[in-house]
């Protein structure tokens, strides 16, 4: 389209960007009339190619507003498409309505839920990282960013491994409106200061008056020829533009018009086209690559055999791997850690579904969810205490319908004389507070083997819970598991209480037992593998069959697997008292069996907590 036909579509975004948070009576109408001019320009300029008719077609370039407030701009930009009705924009932010306040899944030409600023440029490079190495196709991913959101550091962990992986498929463009939500941003519309930042991460800047079509245009051509690095565009804007009593004024953030100042606007935007509309480039049709032909390894699962040791975490790598010979969807993350995690050995299937994502947790989230919303099934792994500083980044993915698998190693105590800083003691309250996320914590190689294999069939937010320690395996190649299952590993007539425990204290669980069949005392040991969703049915028999449940974890007690059994069996006809052995006190470093006697998680504090309750009895 030609710049007179751009520029009379900016006047009726613009339009639809007042009037849909005009009617609403809240909303972001300033923040979008600041990137209006070079949306248009993008979308209608000829650069973006897009098929209106297929959203999820796998080779139209992708769109992401990591500036998720500038949602009137983003649903008037469809509409200016021919995608949604003036009437429909009446509807923005009602309860009944699929144009949220900050866009989701639900209005279909959203790539992924945003919002939480700092978060989509991490999407975008999931995406672009999907079309270049994965699926090698031709799509191109853009990202539009505010200038307030540069100050969250997952932007520049974006912004390094953007460049580190060359991803020329990869467009920032950064609304420098100078005004954030309480009056000026950190470098204002000191453009040097950004354009100094950026290419000092690797990237390719340019400078552009971001209200003139003309320039904005000349850009894009640009952007185009740009190679071997990601390219950002740096737009110098007013916010509120377009608008006389609203351009680059303070504290007009996240307000919306009242109706008298709405006709006021209205008449300076005069003449208004209704009947323009913007028209897109059709994306070129081409098939979906085949997976290219490997020579892979561990084509068959590894066996073990009873009473091997062998530590979850190696049972993970070694699971993955064979998983991803026989699926190429999945693929891995890892934060730095791939030899302790044992994500690497996903490299003896196939080295380029290995994304080394370094020590940048909230990125390799974001990069996650971005790969998964491209049909991967991503794996990410780290040790799970450093997992907790992405829970703003994981949170966000549950409204993306993310399909990713969490791995945390190193969990717990039992990881010994690394401390405190090293040991995650809130991952499983973590993961639990996720809607519909499921928590795996396995004991063994084989129910670690059997539940990665799981997570791959399921669809979802998943998390395994790994230990750094060697373990005993428990069970036979033969043996079932199940999402919401458990395994009941001794039981008799006479059990007095349940012993609850899973990984590490598991085994402390079975060695109790043992000590305790000494004094002829039985106890029931529960492996309580998937702690979410949890084997109601199984505690509910417990309940029945013994006089207490002793719950033991490596773990902080809130929101743990004590606090999961306890809530489980809180509409249980029956009550018997649940006692929860989890850690308490502050840890330090030391041995493994010393900090689980510090904590009284090991074998010798379930046999008191046993005997003390036979006592009181």
């Amino acid at each position: 389209m030609d710049t007179k036909e751009l520029q009379k579509l900016a006047k009726l975004v613009r339009y639809y960007s007042l009037l849909a948070s005009t009617e609403a009576g809240s909303g972001h109408p300033t923040s979008s009339l600041s990137a209006t001019d070079l949306m248009v320009a993008l979308l209608f300029g000829g650069y973006f190619r897009f098929d209106l008719n297929n959203p999820q077609y796998h080779n139209n370039d992708r769109l992401i507003f990591s500036k998720g407030h500038a949602s009137p701009l983003f649903y008037s930009l469809w509409a200016a498409a021919g995608k949604l009705t003036e009437a429909q924009l009446k509807t923005f932010r009602k309860f009944t309505s699929n144009l949220e306040g900050h866009p989701t899944l639900r209005f279909p030409y959203t790539e992924a839920a945003t919002g939480s600023l700092g978060q989509g440029l991490s999407i975008g490079v999931g995406m672009a990282l999907n079309a270049k190495y994965l699926d090698r196709l031709p799509y191109n991913t853009f990202v539009l960013l505010g200038d307030s959101e540069l100050a969250e550091g997952s932007v520049w962990e974006a912004m390094q491994i953007a460049a580190y992986y060359k991803l020329d498929n990869l467009i920032g463009i950064v609304d420098v409106n100078r005004l954030g939500q309480r009056g000026e941003t950190m470098y204002g519309h000191n453009l040097d200061a950004y354009t100094r930042r950026v290419e000092a991460f690797g990237w390719k800047a340019v400078v552009v008056d971001g209200h003139d079509i003309n320039k904005i245009v000349k850009v894009l051509d640009f952007a185009r020829t740009v190679k071997s690095k990601p390219i950002m565009i740096i737009a110098k804007t007013f916010k509120g533009a377009g608008i006389s009593f609203l351009q680059n004024n303070d504290d007009w953030h996240g307000k919306a018009l009242k109706p008298e100042q709405f006709e006021k606007a209205v008449k300076e935007l005069e003449p208004i086209d209704k009947k323009v509309r913007g028209k897109l480039m059709l994306p070129k049709k081409v098939q979906m690559p085949k997976p290219e032909s490997k020579k892979t390894y561990n084509l068959q699962p590894t066996t073990y055999n009873l009473g091997d040791m062998v530590a979850t975490r190696k049972a993970y790598g070694e699971a993955l791997a064979t998983l991803a010979a026989k699926d190429p969807r999945v693929v891995a993350l890892d934060a730095e850690v791939s030899n302790s995690t044992h994500a690497d050995l996903i490299k003896k299937t196939d080295p380029k579904r290995f994304f080394e994502m370094f020590i940048a947790e909230q990125n390799m989230v974001g990069t996650a969810l971005g790969l998964s919303r491209r049909g991967k099934k991503p794996f990410v792994s780290s040790f799970a205490a450093f997992l907790t500083r992405a829970f703003d980044q994981i949170r966000m993915s549950q409204y993306s319908d993310a399909d990713i698998t969490f791995v945390g190693s190193h969990a717990g105590v039992s990881i010994g004389e690394d401390g405190s800083s090293q040991m995650a003691l809130e991952d499983i309250a973590m993961f639990r507070s996720l809607l519909d996320s499921v928590v795996l914590y396995p004991s063994d190689a084989v129910s670690t083997q059997k539940l990665v294999e799981l997570c791959a069939k399921n669809s979802g937010i998943k998390f395994i819970r790994t230990t750094r320690m060697e373990t005993p395996v428990l069970y036979k190649a033969t043996e079932r598991f199940e999402v919401g299952g458990s395994k009941t590993l001794r039981k008799s007539n006479k059990d007095k209480v349940t012993v609850i425990g899973a990984g590490i204290t598991l085994h402390e669980s079975l060695k109790a037992y043992n000590e305790l069949q000494k004094k002829k005392i039985n106890i029931r040991v529960i492996d309580l593998y998937s702690i979410k969703p949890i084997d109601v049915a199984t505690l509910k028999k417990a309940v029945l069959e013994t006089s207490a449940i002793i719950t033991v974890e490596d773990h902080y007690p809130d929101g743990g697997l004590g606090d999961a059994v306890a809530s489980a069996l809180s509409s249980s006809k029956k009550s018997i008292p649940i006692y929860k052995l989890a850690v308490n006190k502050i840890p330090k470093s030391g041995k493994p069996e010393e900090l689980l006697k510090y904590e009284g998680i090991d074998a010798e504090a379930i046999v008191n907590q046993v005997l003390a309750l036979r006592n009181t009895n």
